[in-house]
């Protein structure tokens, strides 16, 4: 999976996978972390964001299944 460097709160970079439909956000404390279940018209809101911090807390992290991959 491609990722997306961004500068956006706590998020370091950012990616999605089509395919399985999973978003994958690299964060500033090194964590990774996917989301599964995401649509590809919530992934473009959120990549075209202008506000991906906000973004990402009102409508992804509490909203789809999160699984830490390190």
């Amino acid at each position: 999976m491609e990722m997306k460097q961004v500068n956006a709160g706590s998020l370091r970079a950012i990616g999605y996978d089509a395919v399985q439909r999973v978003l994958r956000v690299e964060l500033t404390t090194g964590g990774l972390v996917e989301y599964t279940g995401v649509s590809e018209d919530t992934w473009r809101r959120f990549a075209s964001s202008g506000s991906q911090w906000s973004f990402f807390r009102d409508n992804i992290e509490e909203n789809y299944s999160e699984r830490r991959v390190r």
